[in-house]
């Protein structure tokens, strides 16, 4: 098992999305994703959040927001519990980031990236500024068989 915070950079009408181009052997390879990482030892959810954010993108967020948790089952990968974020404000300068290219990309847009199917739900999920949440996607390979969300079956 494993933890991991995922977050998503507003700036007006855009998210700051990271497109998984550069590291080798990678389980998000060619996909669009938000920014963050593993857990570190002794790590709190806004610890890592705020670490990962700051390595991968060079920002320092200054007002955030945890959302909620996301299971992931898979029959390739470990069991993943990805804490979820969006921030609405930081401060420093954007940097290269090692595991891909970051763009600014319109929310309206997001869709027509090559997205996992489960983000999906969870993006919708946030664009509709639900209350904290869980979501479980199972997955069996790339295709989503299953979401379940705060205990109810929806795919």
């Amino acid at each position: 098992m494993k933890n991991t915070t995922l977050c998503y950079i507003e700036c007006g009408d855009e998210y700051l999305m990271l497109h998984r181009v550069k590291k080798e052997n990678d389980e998000n390879k060619d996909k669009w994703i938000g920014v963050g990482g593993k857990f570190e030892d002794g790590e709190s959810p806004e610890d890592c959040v705020l670490r990962e954010v700051r390595e991968e993108t060079g920002l320092t967020l200054t007002e955030y927001r945890y959302r909620g948790i996301v299971t992931f089952v898979s029959d390739r990968y470990e069991t993943e519990y990805m804490h979820l974020f969006t921030a609405s404000q930081f401060e420093g300068t954007q940097t290269e980031c090692e595991e891909g290219e970051l763009a600014w990309i319109k929310k309206d847009a997001l869709y027509e990236l090559t997205l996992w199917e489960g983000d999906r739900i969870f993006l919708r999920l946030l664009q509709e500024n639900r209350p904290f949440f869980s979501l479980k996607l199972c997955y069996q390979g790339d295709a989503l068989q299953s979401a379940v969300l705060d205990g109810k079956k929806i795919r």
